[in-house]
C-alpha cells in the first residue's frame, strides 16, 4: 500500500510571517518610512485578529494601520508582501 500523501502546510499567519522581513529589511538599513507591508484583505483581517500579535506592535491612528510601525495597505493584491520604497 502506498503511503499517504502529506497535507499541505498552512502559511504561517501574516504577523509571523511578515515580523522577520521587517526586522530583516531593517537590519539591512531600510526605515520604517521606506517598508509597506501590501495585505490581501483576507490577511488583513487575519493580522487583526491574531491573539498572538500584541497591542504595541498593531496600531490604528488617523486611519491608517501600522504593524511594527511599517505603514499596512489593504486590498488591490493577489498576493501579500512587504514592499521596500525606493526613491
Amino acid at each position: 500500500m502506498p503511503p499517504h500523501p502529506r497535507p499541505p502546510q498552512r502559511p504561517l499567519p501574516p504577523g509571523q510571517r511578515f515580523k522577520p522581513e521587517i526586522e530583516s529589511a531593517r537590519a539591512g538599513g531600510a526605515a520604517d518610512s521606506d517598508l509597506m507591508l501590501r495585505l490581501t484583505l483576507g490577511d488583513a483581517a487575519k493580522l487583526k485578529r491574531d491573539p498572538n500579535v500584541s497591542t504595541e506592535d498593531l496600531s490604528f491612528h488617523g486611519g491608517e494601520t501600522r504593524y511594527l510601525g511599517v505603514k499596512v495597505v489593504e486590498g488591490g493584491v493577489e498576493t501579500s508582501a512587504l514592499v521596500i520604497i525606493t526613491a
